[in-house]
């Protein structure tokens, strides 16, 4: 029965079975390298020394950088300072509750998350009693040990508990602090080690020896024992109250290159750092297992600090720049640090690692030692070199330059000139090799001397090194095609070539051509067939084929000498464990972190135990031991930060509360920034939801980030996951927040609304009631005033009728007044003239008075001027008529006197008579004037009225 786990443990437990080993977590390889990943000064944007490492509960990694306190999520770095002193040389995470305690130059105190989970400082020096003196130096380590938490400088250490701080002073003068076991140590510089028991310090007996040295770190041993590392000195074990050194492997290296301490791993393995040249990890017997230092991969060869993350991996802080060393992989690497290049295939030969590579074939014991692990080059191989294999008892090297016998690490001998791929033995013909070279195929025989070269067969000039021999064929797969041939019988010439594309009328794609269990298979789209020369014909072995069904598509596929089936898919390579029962277990997960990394039409295996199994790869060779255990995790998703117009929320931090966040409409472009605790610098995709937005889970993406612009009211939900290298995906994350409507759409805007309507509405009614009252209101008056109006167009036309008759009367009257005028003036000059004759008759009288009559006479002629005089003083008719033109034309006078005021009596006189239309001698006998003098009155008239010659003097007072 064939078993496809999809758990992660089922996994890693069936891995361990198949080879009947059980897996030690931590456990560090001593072949290869582990997988180094430097952060540098840029990368963090930090200073360079990093003093101290410490980790919190959801995975972010902080340092005690000399720029203030690191933090790193596994996707962006946060430098946070601390005031008064940016250098920090110690960091300690609690966690009891979520607290970053950190130390510097004359400070100390601890990080913790604000309301908006931002990290921010908080100084515990305004606690030291103001009788105590303020510290004057570093803070160089912290320690939570009990209830208590515990900053040590030189001169005294503080004890912070209970939100007091109290003060342990020093004997002579601290170097450092350790905590082992829940026992805390300080060393003083006199005195030696003393161990810190409720408040006091004791004397370790026989640790006065160590007085004058700086002890960098104490670690726990087997049996009890302690070990210091000693800056210069090396190291020391103390058991039983004696001191004395650790005569080991790892004391020589330390002694040679200083030690800045070290570290435990699961108890099994140390970690010494060193100021000279790197880091070493040693078993607890002291010998060493791993060197690294700059030559090996590191970017500093001081290291300050090192510390052991929650996946067992190991942190180096160094006197410049981050470490991060993957030591709990089954994965270590051999590259160009051990003078690797690209790596086509590998074979041990007598305790040999053998290596061909494009620059030629390597060579190093398997087992070597940390002092001599790099590959050496076997003379004379200088060149492209396709295979390395052991036939018979030689060694040969498939070279560009020939196929070539190998012997005590050297060319002994070139078998033939032409360049080769690779060799296979011809079943039932064991005393028989068939080589695959450039040009063609030739064969060579295995006599007691020694492999020797026999000949070329034929003149076929294609070859590959993906060749095999059924017994009856050779086949050979090339360019998408394959070629069966059949050899005669003596091995020189082909009977027969016969190129094939397809399998049959269904299956044409041919993908690879591999041997399985002492068969010659071909493979297509993960279908299996095998030839049957009797038949003529493929079939399909369909068991064989069941194995693969589950199985992304293969391009191709080698069995191991432990009948494991590794196969390559989409650059990325997998394994069927071959079981007891003879069943297989497919394997992708552990090899996920070599995607993209294996050589094309190439795939190299040489799985020589549970322990030994070697992948070349194009920047070197990868060693596989499957009795280490790589727990790989499940990754774990962050919201990193939520951002929204000029504020952030930030997640991640300890101490992290839920947030109930309520944003206005305003700011409702968004964003969301992401993290995963994955330190591997392996690829990490995110993928994300936001609920009720999105309908979909978004792609797979490697950007850490998405944004939402003009997002609509709502209540929301984001979602986030995270899938690692391994294609473990971590559950989901959340973060909620809502988002409120502008107020125009706010619930109080539309009880408003709804309000405002219903008032509308009851006043549209009420209006549209009284406007229809006024409507009828409105249409009585309008008949009423359609009747007015008829009754008054009725009383206007019997007005205008008054009107016209009262004006045809006014004229009438007027036409008589004129006329009546008329004729009162001719009466008036009759009278006129009357009286100027009987003035006549006067002045004749008095000439007769004077002439000599008789006194009778006289006296008659006196009588008689006497009535005369008489009659004309009592003709009073010219006053009269004066008067009543005065009285007629009174209104003419007045606005002509008012428009002009400067006109005299006489010519208010002159425009009456003019108005009546009087002539000018009439005029002039009425003034007593003559003709010349009217005309000069008229003209001086016009002046005074602005009238020139042409105008009519007449029509113009008319018209006044």
């Amino acid at each position: 029965m064939v078993f496809f786990s999809n758990k992660l443990s089922v996994y890693l437990v069936l891995i361990l079975l198949c080879f009947g080993v059980k897996g030690i977590s931590g456990q560090v390889k001593n072949n290869g390298l582990p997988k180094i990943n430097n952060f540098t000064k840029t990368d963090y944007d930090g200073g360079t020394q990093n003093w101290q490492i410490d980790q919190d509960t959801i995975g972010n990694i902080y340092f005690a950088n000399n720029n203030g306190l690191l933090q790193f999520d596994g996707n962006s770095w946060q430098l946070y300072k601390i005031p008064n002193s940016s250098n920090i040389r110690s960091v300690k995470y609690d966690r009891t509750n979520g607290r970053i305690y950190v130390g510097g130059y004359n400070q100390f105190g601890y990080f913790e998350s604000n309301l908006k989970g931002k990290l921010v400082f908080k100084s515990l020096l305004p606690l030291i009693d103001s009788t105590e003196s303020k510290p004057t130096d570093f803070i160089w380590k912290i320690h939570i040990f009990n209830d208590e938490v515990i900053f040590q400088a030189f001169h005294k250490a503080y004890i912070f508990k209970d939100n007091e701080i109290k003060t342990l002073e020093a004997p002579k003068r601290f170097q450092f602090s350790f905590l082992v076991d829940n026992n805390l140590y300080f060393q003083d510089i006199e005195y030696g080690v003393f161990e810190y028991v409720k408040g006091a310090l004791i004397a370790l007996k026989g640790t006065e020896v160590l007085k004058n040295t700086e002890i960098w770190s104490i670690l726990k041993m087997p049996n009890n024992t302690l070990l210091f590392t000693l800056l210069e000195k090396g190291l020391y074990t103390y058991q039983n109250e004696i001191v004395k050194p650790w005569n080991t492997e790892a004391n020589e290296f330390v002694k040679k290159n200083s030690t800045l301490g070290g570290i435990t791993i699961n108890n099994t393995s140390l970690v010494f750092n060193t100021v000279l040249d790197g880091i070493i990890i040693c078993n607890m017997d002291g010998k060493i297992k791993q060197h690294i230092n700059l030559d090996k991969g590191l970017q500093n060869n001081t290291i300050l600090s090192s510390f052991i993350d929650s996946n067992s991996n190991l942190w180096l802080g160094l006197d410049n720049g981050i470490t991060h060393v993957s030591i709990n992989s089954p994965f270590t690497y051999f590259g160009s640090s051990q003078n690797l290049s690209t790596v086509y295939g590998t074979v041990i030969y007598k305790g040999y690692l053998y290596v061909a590579t494009n620059q030629g074939l390597f060579y190093r014991l398997l087992n070597n030692t940390f002092s001599d692990d790099s590959f050496k080059l076997v003379e004379g191989t200088t060149a492209q070199t396709w295979n390395i294999q052991v036939i018979g008892d030689d060694l040969v090297c498939a070279n560009n330059r020939g196929a070539m016998l190998i012997k005590n690490n050297k060319v002994a001998k070139v078998l033939d000139n032409i360049g080769y791929y690779g060799f296979k033995e011809i079943p039932d013909q064991r005393n028989l090799i068939i080589g695959s070279n450039y040009g063609g195929f030739s064969i060579f025989e295995k006599t007691k001397t020694g492999l020797v070269y026999k000949n070329q067969i034929g003149d076929f000039d294609k070859a590959s090194n993906i060749f095999e021999h059924d017994g009856n064929f050779l086949w050979l797969k090339r360019d998408n095609l394959l070629y069966q041939m059949e050899i005669s019988e003596d091995y020189k010439e082909f009977n027969s070539i016969e190129t094939i594309t397809k399998f049959n009328d269904t299956v044409s794609a041919i993908n690879s051509l591999q041997r399985i269990n002492n068969e010659v298979y071909f493979q297509t789209n993960n279908h299996f067939y095998s030839y049957s020369k009797g038949q003529d014909r493929f079939f399909e072995d369909r068991k064989l084929s069941n194995y693969f069904k589950d199985v992304a598509t293969i391009n191709n596929l080698i069995e191991d000498a432990r009948g494991n089936l590794w196969y390559v898919f989409d650059e990325s390579l997998g394994v069927l464990m071959k079981n007891k029962n003879r069943d297989y277990t497919n394997i992708i997960k552990p090899f996920s972190n070599l995607t993209g990394n294996l050589v094309p039409n190439y795939l190299s295996i040489n799985a020589k135990d549970n322990k030994n199994i070697f992948i070349g790869l194009i920047d070197g060779l990868a060693h596989y031991d499957t009795t280490v255990s790589n727990r790989i995790s499940v990754p774990r998703a962050v919201i990193r930060s939520f951002i929204y117009e000029k504020d952030t929320i930030m997640q991640g931090n300890p101490q992290q509360s839920s947030f109930n966040i309520k944003i206005p409409y305003k700011s409702n472009n968004i964003k969301f920034t992401f993290s995963s605790p994955e330190y591997n610098r392996e690829p990490i995709l995110y993928s994300y939801k936001l609920d009720p937005f999105d309908k979909e889970w978004s792609l797979w993406t490697k950007n850490a980030m998405k944004e939402y612009t003009n997002l609509v009211e709502n209540d929301y939900q984001m979602h986030v996951r995270v899938k690692n290298s391994y294609n473990n995906v971590s559950d989901p994350t959340l973060f909620k927040f809502r988002i409120y409507p502008p107020w125009y759409r706010h619930y109080l805007a539309y009880i408003c609304y709804s309000l405002f309507i219903i008032v509308s509405i009851y006043f549209i009614s009420l209006w549209m009631k009284l406007k229809i009252r006024k409507d009828k209101y409105y249409e009585t008056l309008e008949h009423r005033k359609r009747y007015l109006e008829k009754e008054a167009k009725i009383i206007s036309e019997q007005y205008k009728l008054e009107k016209e008759i009262e004006d045809l009367n006014r004229d009438k009257l007027q036409t008589r007044i004129l006329a009546k005028d008329k004729e009162l003036v001719s009466n008036s000059l009759q009278v006129v003239k009357k009286n100027k004759i009987l003035n006549g008759i006067i002045d004749k009288l008095k000439k007769l008075e004077t002439s000599e009559i008789s006194p009778e006479t006289k006296l008659q002629l006196h009588s008689l001027k006497k009535s005369v005089l008489k009659e004309i003083n009592a003709d009073k008719s010219w006053k009269d008529l004066e008067k009543h033109i005065k009285n007629v034309h009174f209104d003419f006078l007045k606005r002509l006197q008012d428009k002009y005021e400067n006109i005299t009596p006489r010519e208010l006189d002159l425009s009456t008579y003019l108005l009546i239309n009087m002539s000018t001698k009439e005029i002039a006998e009425v003034m007593n004037i003559s003709k010349g003098g009217v005309e000069l009155a008229r003209y001086r008239l016009r002046k005074k009225l602005g009238l020139s010659r042409k105008d009519n003097l007449t029509g113009f007072l008319m018209n006044i």
